[in-house]
């Protein structure tokens, strides 16, 4: 197996794995998460969300590299 599609393997894992789990964890809830509802518009970033999974995905990898 050529390094590439082991890379890609693992990387479609991973998507499985969160997607399977992400109604389970509520992301996207978070505090500090901001949500802005003004008449029929509504602006919705996720902040604390983004910090939260950038950090768990930055673990992920480090500990993988740590393999190779």
């Amino acid at each position: 197996m050529t390094g590439l599609s082991k890379t890609l393997m693992i990387i479609g894992a991973i998507i499985f794995v969160i997607g399977f789990l992400m109604p389970f964890l509520h992301l996207g809830k978070l505090p500090g998460d901001i949500l802005i509802k003004k008449g029929n518009a509504t602006f919705y970033f996720p902040v604390v969300t983004c910090i939260v999974i950038s950090i768990i995905l930055s673990v992920i990898f480090h500990f993988l590299g740590r393999f190779r």
